[in-house]
């Protein structure tokens, strides 16, 4: 796809870095050509220079005959407008804007403000959603390290780090089914010191695997306890800033939590007060020790760092730790950062950019994929399928699963049928209109993904 960025910023980096070693045509417009020079140093890309929403600086771009333009600057007007440009005078397909200002995204105006007669944005991208979402199911699902949802949430995939103590640990996965004769799932993946393996039946989970597997919503707790002893459900929070974020993630769980916020501003403390109805509003700085030892830290089940600073989210979180709380979730936009503290004294470091990048890639993504994951850092990837065609012209509708040749690394996990999830055994059979969930541990694979799940001409 010929497709260009407006914005060489945290977000538009990394998905410039996804969709660049994917063989896509990409052109990446910044006014900073500093940032421009560093990413055509490092990816096979086109730079210009320039105001992305400035039709000589698109049409420089290319924008004439781009399949897409991704509007992710800092500028809510920026990216709206860009993309304004790019339909009215240029008529590009897809249209991607990253907006953040709630005004924008409230329901009561969205759907009548994001239309082809008034703001042609075909996908509106709010970072601060897509990530109080993430860890919403984090805190949701204790003990787990990744949660995501598939089927509009009837099934999930979700990863966890496997204990001696787990029932399974040690054993042959095929024993799964023994230990669970009235649950179903499947063990889509695990990564052993970083490194995949791709689940056999012979294969042994051992302590410390990081292992990926897929089941149904209601039964995921199940499958958990077999790899690890069970946490207990969360029950107190405190949330380290009350940005946007902090605010979206206890006006969501305040009604079932006991959730106190920290924010070192006045101003948003009072404003944070007044729009929040049982979370406690404390003002002060995250990295007082005095604070949260008052606070009862050593109680807290969960701490949050959700700061706009990398460096307070990782003093704070490493206090906190220290301190007593039992788990600590740590906002890093550097990726670096998020690299080295993941899986320390940090339990879960969590990449704004990474969850945004899943979003956009979606809507990239030639194999009918209605949602697409990136996963470990972008190294391995989840994509939800929708399945056309028929026995004449699809490699894989009216097939088994044993007799599909999956790109090496593919795993067919598990499908969704008229509200039925299945997971995937050897002799599953395929039918066009199933919601194939594939787990692909290297991501140069998924292009052959792709291409296994696309028809022949005849189905056109």
């Amino acid at each position: 796809m010929k497709i260009i960025i407006v914005g060489a910023g945290q977000v538009g980096s990394t998905l410039t870095d996804n969709l660049a070693r994917e063989a896509n045509d990409i052109t990446v417009v910044d006014i900073d050509e500093k940032r421009l020079r560093a990413l055509q140093d490092r990816l096979d890309i086109r730079t210009v220079p320039g105001m992305g929403c400035h039709p000589d600086v698109l049409i420089r771009a290319g924008i004439e005959d781009a399949d897409m333009i991704v509007a992710v600057t800092n500028s809510d007007e920026i990216n709206m407008l860009s993309c304004q440009v790019a339909y009215s005078l240029f008529r590009t397909p897809t249209k991607i804007a990253r907006v953040r200002a709630s005004s924008y995204v409230n329901s009561r105006y969205k759907d009548k403000l994001f239309t082809s007669e008034h703001v042609p944005v075909d996908v509106l991208i709010t970072p601060e959603q897509v990530v109080t979402e993430y860890i919403y199911r984090l805190i949701q699902q204790p003990g787990s390290l990744q949660v995501l949802d598939f089927a509009d949430g009837i099934m999930q995939l979700v990863a966890v780090r496997a204990y001696s103590d787990g029932p399974l640990v040690g054993h042959e996965l095929r024993s799964l089914r023994e230990h669970m004769p009235n649950v179903d799932a499947r063990v889509a993946a695990i990564f052993r010191r970083d490194r995949p393996i791709v689940p056999e039946g012979d294969t042994v989970i051992q302590a410390g695997d990081e292992v990926f597997f897929i089941a149904a919503k209601n039964n995921i707790r199940k499958v958990m306890g077999e790899l690890r002893q069970l946490d207990e459900p969360y029950k107190r929070l405190i949330i380290a800033g009350g940005g946007n974020i902090g605010f979206r993630l206890a006006q969501a769980l305040e009604k079932d939590y006991n959730v106190k916020i920290i924010e070192f501003s006045p101003k948003r403390c009072d404003f944070l007060s007044e729009n929040l109805s049982k979370t406690v509003v404390l003002n002060g700085s995250a990295t007082d020790q005095e604070l949260l030892l008052e606070e009862n830290i050593e109680k807290t089940d969960v701490f949050l760092a959700l700061t706009n600073d990398d460096e307070v989210n990782i003093m704070a979180s490493l206090l906190a730790k220290r301190l007593g709380a039992y788990k600590v979730m740590t906002l890093i936009q550097n990726q670096v950062y998020a690299n080295l503290m993941q899986g320390g004294e940090i339990d879960i470091a969590i990449s704004p950019q990474q969850a945004t990048t899943s979003l956009l890639l979606t809507h990239v993504r030639k194999s009918g994929a209605v949602n697409v994951h990136s996963l470990r850092r972008g190294a391995a990837e989840a994509l939800e399928i929708i399945v056309h065609g028929d026995a004449n012209n699809s490699k894989v509708v009216g097939r088994r699963i044993e007799d599909i040749k999956s790109p090496p690394g593919a795993t067919l996990a598990a499908l969704e049928r008229g509200g039925e999830v299945i997971i995937a055994h050897r002799d599953t059979v395929i039918e066009s209109g199933d919601h194939v969930i594939v787990f692909v541990v290297d991501k140069k694979r998924v292009k052959d993904v792709e291409r296994l799940f696309q028809v022949g001409f005849t189905f056109f």
